[in-house]
């Protein structure tokens, strides 16, 4: 008679087996960092996560470094918006700022940072409107400028998530004819139209005034279309690529690491974050546990890394 349960007979044996495990190298916290001073605002629709101004956001990389979270992903909320997203590739930008901050009193991080237009458009859009359209090819070199700037003021790692076509074309070109041969390209690749993203869109600022993103984003019936776009991305420049949300589309994560080499990361998006959240604070689910088998299951899809809200708090249960 075959036995299974031999191998689940203890702590021990369980570990000893395991096939796939979190480890804090593989997470990379989100940070919202807004113009002013003294700012520490609550996201309500994110417990536990703030909009901080530079002069108040060591408060939690000091966290983020005290647990050896390799990475962070920046956020900008800028003080003025316009219908070309001037501040996006502002080199003295809120979001530049704040790379450059990070990047003197943490040197250790990893700095990835986000390039998009939708938190600097007056619009809410991720790229240049006329009449009401969203204009993908006037929209490369806003984007490319962008790119420029934050790797200027310090950004490791480029991460284009606006889904304009042939934009990692553009940035790669942009980088490269600066000097800047060395900056990898995280793009967002496989990132849907997804209902998940409600509540970052309370704390970035960024809800669309007109519309949805649906003619840029993917469509959340299509599998497919992923592995075209990923497939592109990387012919264009992509060192690494991410999928975006997490939970919903673990078929799309698996599928991708079946497919390609490069590493990829999964985002674990407000939603996702929000709704366990709600759900523990109701005392409906055990919080550690949920999570916890949440990411394991995005490791298990194929995930190499991991953007999560719940990061400081995972890296803490693993020290612990």
């Amino acid at each position: 008679m075959k036995r299974f349960r031999r191998l689940r007979s203890s702590d021990k044996m369980r570990s000893f087996v395991r096939e796939n495990e979190v480890g804090v190298k593989d997470l990379i916290y989100p940070l919202f960092v807004i113009e002013g001073n003294n700012i520490k605002n609550p996201v309500d629709s994110m417990p536990g996560i703030y909009q901080y101004s530079i002069d108040r956001i060591d408060e939690e990389l000091d966290k983020v470094d005290e647990l050896s979270i390799p990475a962070v992903l920046i956020f900008g909320i800028p003080d003025k918006k316009d219908e070309m997203g001037t501040e996006a590739y502002n080199p003295n930008g809120i979001t530049q700022r704040a790379i450059r901050h990070i990047k003197e009193k943490y040197p250790r991080l990893i700095i990835i940072a986000d390039v998009c237009l939708c938190e600097y458009t007056s619009h809410g859009h991720c790229g240049v409107v006329c009449e009401h359209k969203i204009l993908n090819d006037e929209t490369l070199p806003l984007l490319a400028k962008m790119a420029l700037t934050l790797a200027q003021a310090g950004a490791d790692i480029i991460a284009p998530s606006d889904m304009m076509d042939g934009r990692v074309n553009a940035i790669r070109e942009m980088l490269d004819a600066n000097g800047f041969i060395d900056i990898p390209i995280l793009s967002y690749s496989a990132k849907y139209a997804s209902g998940y993203y409600g509540p970052f869109r309370d704390a970035a600022g960024s809800a669309p005034h007109f519309g949805d993103r649906r003619s840029y984003q993917m469509d959340t019936a299509n599998a497919r279309e992923a592995i075209r776009e990923i497939y592109d991305d990387i012919d264009e420049g992509a060192d690494m690529i991410i999928v975006k949300p997490a939970l919903a589309y673990l078929d799309i994560l698996k599928t991708a690491r079946e497919k390609i080499l490069q590493p990829i990361v999964c985002y674990n998006v407000s939603g996702e974050y929000s709704m366990v959240k709600a759900a523990a604070m109701n005392g409906w689910i055990d919080e550690k546990r949920i999570v916890m088998e949440n990411l394991i299951a995005m490791k298990r899809a194929g995930a190499d890394r991991i953007i999560t809200y719940h990061a400081i708090d995972v890296a803490k249960w693993l020290r612990q």
